[in-house]
């Protein structure tokens, strides 16, 4: 039985935002530092939000409780998410960042099952592993050697936060079934969390316009990637759409060519690029 061809396609929507966000954050960090640049993404993608508000806002299914987990989750989703990945992206790239933050499908699928009941079938499982695995093999090798070892822990706990954030929310929208409602309940909780930590840090002053620009840039292709997962798990399980989500550091390792102008097309990654696409088709016929 194959997947949801809209799932699919929102999922494959969201892992390519997610990479952009990824790439152009590298830019952004050249300018500002990462609680700085977390301050411009997140409120004006909050912003954004709030302006579409009263065109795509479902108010007549309303749920307290659909709007509690949604508040929940932005505490840490994209809040602690978009600090820690920053903060890796800084100390070791972008494409590092992402293929560790590839593991947040098993603490999302691990989650579901524990919470939600939701049990994967055997040929799924086999095509997570796959994908993992991909990934696994696509960034292997000399360039984990160069990274500080504390900082691999930054991208690890990010996709802990990320897969456990996809179940949760899965179990909001059951509530109250608006991925938009979701997306922008929790941007809010998250804007408002970084903008304190930032003033009390000190962190809100004076930026150059072009950090300004690029983390705003960011702050949009992560809103989408949201906005795009939220829908696609508003379809389907955890289990399909928390791995196609996941395939994002193959494109981060695309989208690093032009525009980082980073050749990273080796005999190693094309390797795992086969692997992660047999994964995601294994996955779609699962």
């Amino acid at each position: 039985m194959g997947a949801d061809p809209a799932l699919v396609a929102l999922a494959l929507a969201s892992a390519f935002c997610f990479a952009a966000g990824l790439v152009l954050a590298r830019r952004g960090l050249r300018h500002l530092p990462p609680l700085r640049g977390a301050c411009v993404s997140v409120p004006a993608t909050a912003l954004l939000l709030l302006a579409l508000a009263p065109a795509r806002l479902d108010l007549a299914a309303w749920h307290p409780g659909g709007a509690a987990v949604f508040a929940l989750v932005g505490c840490l989703f994209p809040a602690a998410v978009t600090l820690l990945t920053f903060e890796a992206n800084r100390r070791i790239g972008p494409n590092l960042t992402g293929a560790l933050g590839n593991l947040a499908p098993l603490f999302a699928v691990l989650l579901a099952f524990l919470a939600l009941g939701e049990v994967p079938r055997p040929g799924q499982l086999a095509a997570i592993g796959v994908i993992v695995l991909g990934v696994a093999v696509l960034f292997g090798g000399w360039e984990v050697s160069r990274a500080l070892g504390w900082a691999l822990a930054l991208p690890l706990l990010a996709a802990l936060v990320r897969g456990l954030a996809q179940p949760a929310v899965r179990h909001g929208l059951g509530l109250w079934p608006d991925p938009f409602a979701a997306a922008l309940i929790g941007y809010l909780v998250s804007a408002a969390l970084l903008l304190g930590i930032g003033a009390a840090r000190g962190a809100l002053g004076p930026a150059p316009l072009p950090g300004l620009l690029w983390f705003v840039a960011v702050g949009l292709c992560n809103g989408l990637a949201v906005l795009t997962m939220y829908a696609a798990l508003a379809r389907g399980p955890v289990a399909v759409v928390a791995p196609l989500v996941a395939c994002y550091p193959v494109v981060t390792l695309l989208l690093s060519v032009p525009v980082l102008g980073r050749h990273v097309l080796t005999p190693r990654a094309a390797a795992g690029v086969a692997l992660t696409v047999a994964g995601v088709a294994a996955l779609l016929g699962a």
